[in-house]
């Protein structure tokens, strides 16, 4: 109390000067401390769900390794797997439709010239990112060298099915896949070459390999978007007329991303669920990981140097823009993808993304991501030739100058073509039966598979969003002119911001109130024909112009409707 005393009559003793100046020095502090509550609470409002989903991979790993002593009974490991299974089936389900409606609604909004150029933009890009992948891949696993014979010994090999599958026959399915017969069938089947086994009637002779040609299981995702870009292409040609059916799949476009929204806040329970059950499914978790630590250390190299350095590298070349935009950007489709371990699943979060926290025009993103959850596979490449020289140094196999190249190339042809297959079995062992090595080693690679996939899936993502990148910055000027020559182009693109932020997708109409006279009401209807042009009414359905003044003095007219 004395010292309080003391400062309070030698504070009355300061000069107004000095009292004002302390006064403005609090101000100062208490406004900067109000900026930093303002920077944070804005921080975790908008990135509340990617740290609960990061929290989620967190904890989903701590997790899985706390119960893996306990060794769990196979109903508990389903119980706990069981909301991860219905989160990815219902990411799954969203997918089909959202290819359709994307893509229709982004090439009906572009001329065939641009659609051409952005499809050679995008494969040109995938392929050179592929390649410098699988050569990354191939001079990482001769430098390190981390194939020891005596790591077969520690661990138990079991026959793989042998496969001799023919490269020129996966890329013939390639291009018979780009074309189904039947749209509706492509939905859930795909087209793959099978090789039959046939005895001579008599049961003598030799045993001869037959092709043939049959359907497999999955959705044939290509065929679909071949479908999808012929389709948007022709509603471009057509112009105005057809607008009402850009407007169909714009909308549901728009419905589609709104359920997906919703549905990403159920994303952390079905990642934690994901990791933690996917762990603790695993057998001699540290046995496998001690007698493989320098494949995965390999492969986990190449997969950083190639999202790190490389792929930065290509777009900063290509735009002269930060690639850390991007990075920031896709966080959370990057997060979704390490969680899933599925590209397809993090598409819709990856469009979502690219759109609202990069900027790319939503037409180039509505195309390149699904082609390239299809064909961009930088990470498979760089894994599958990793695989191959692996497997061929267990085995005390000095590949040739002329092998290694064989590799390169069945490995980028095998991971456009065969990338929807999980975990690459059938890209590898097409590559293992082209340089003539054993397929049953694979299952030693497979054991330590769970986080490698996980990692290619995200590097794979990434790639994604920065061939959306390139492809933006090299038609964003052309798709800027060839708007200004359409008017209904930018209609709908007021339209779909409108829908992004929920705002009312229809205008009020131009007349103050409805006239309960038959005669007054239907007047304007015949006297006037369905306009063909909207470029003053900014309205995505068509309707009928009124210009009826009210006939009832009594009646009210209606407020503005809002939120149709």
């Amino acid at each position: 109390w004395p010292l309080r005393e003391e400062r309070e009559e030698e504070s009355n003793h300061e000069s107004p000067t000095v009292q004002m100046a302390i006064r403005i020095s609090r101000l100062r502090i208490i406004d900067r401390a109000k900026n930093a509550y303002d920077r944070a609470h804005d921080f975790f409002s908008h990135n509340f769900l990617l740290l609960l989903t990061l929290l989620s991979v967190f904890f989903g790993l701590i997790f899985g390794f706390a119960l893996k002593p306990l060794h769990l009974s196979q109903d508990t490991l389903n119980l706990i797997n069981f909301p991860g299974e219905i989160f990815m089936q219902v990411l799954k389900m969203m997918i089909l439709p959202l290819i359709f409606s994307s893509l229709i609604s982004a090439l009906a909004q572009m001329d065939a010239r641009e659609a051409g150029q952005m499809g050679l933009a995008t494969v040109a890009y995938y392929l050179t990112t592929t390649v410098l992948a699988t050569m990354l891949g191939i001079a990482l696993v001769t430098a390190i060298h981390p194939g020891d014979p005596s790591v077969k010994e520690g661990l138990l090999a079991v026959e793989a099915a042998d496969t001799d599958v023919s490269p020129l026959d996966t890329f013939l399915d390639l291009v018979r896949n780009m074309f189904p017969k039947n749209i509706i069938q492509a939905t859930f089947d795909r087209v793959q070459t099978e090789y039959v086994t046939k005895k001579p009637p008599s049961g003598r002779g030799n045993v001869t390999i037959k092709k043939r040609i049959s359907p497999a299981k999955g959705t044939n995702i290509l065929g679909i978007i071949v479908f999808c870009t012929g389709f948007g292409i022709v509603i471009s040609h057509l112009g105005e007329k057809a607008r009402i059916v850009v407007d169909f799949f714009v909308i549901l476009d728009a419905v589609i991303m709104r359920w997906v929204e919703a549905l990403m806040w159920f994303a952390p329970l079905g990642i934690f669920c994901l990791i933690a059950g996917n762990l603790l499914e695993l057998e001699d978790l540290g046995d496998t990981a001690q007698m493989l630590f320098l494949y995965v250390l390999t492969v986990s190299a190449g997969f950083f140097i190639h999202a790190v350095i490389i792929t930065p590298l290509l777009y900063f070349l290509c735009t002269r823009k930060n690639p850390l935009h991007i990075v920031k950007g896709m966080l959370q489709a990057l997060v979704t993808a390490f969680g899933t371990a599925s590209g397809g699943a993090a598409l819709p979060t990856s469009m979502q993304c690219l759109e609202e926290n990069c900027g790319i025009d939503r037409r180039i993103a509505r195309f390149v991501l699904p082609l390239g959850s299809t064909i961009n596979m930088d990470g498979n490449a760089l894994y599958e030739a990793v695989a191959v020289i692996f497997i061929a140094q267990l085995n005390n196999v000095e590949l040739s100058f002329v092998e290694v190249i064989t590799v390169s190339v069945t490995a980028t042809v095998a991971s456009i073509g065969l990338g929807s297959v999980p975990a690459g079995l059938v890209s590898i062992l097409l590559i293992l039966s082209t340089v003539g090595l054993p397929a049953k080693d694979v299952s030693l690679i497979i054991t330590v598979d769970w986080l490698l996939d996980r990692i290619r899936t995200a590097v794979n993502v990434l790639g994604d969003g920065f061939a959306s990148g390139v492809v933006a910055h090299i038609l964003k000027k052309r798709l800027d002119e060839s708007d200004q020559k359409h008017d209904y182009r930018m209609e709908i693109k007021e339209e779909i911001d409108q829908l992004k932020s929920c705002a009312p997708s229809r205008k009020p109409s131009n007349f103050s109130g409805w006239s309960f006279n038959s005669r007054d009401f239907l007047g304007p209807l015949q006297s006037q024909s369905r306009p063909m042009s909207r470029r003053n009414s900014g309205i995505l359905s068509w309707r009928y112009p009124f210009t009826a003044a009210p006939s009832d003095p009594s009646f009210t007219p209606l407020s503005k409707i809002e939120n149709v």
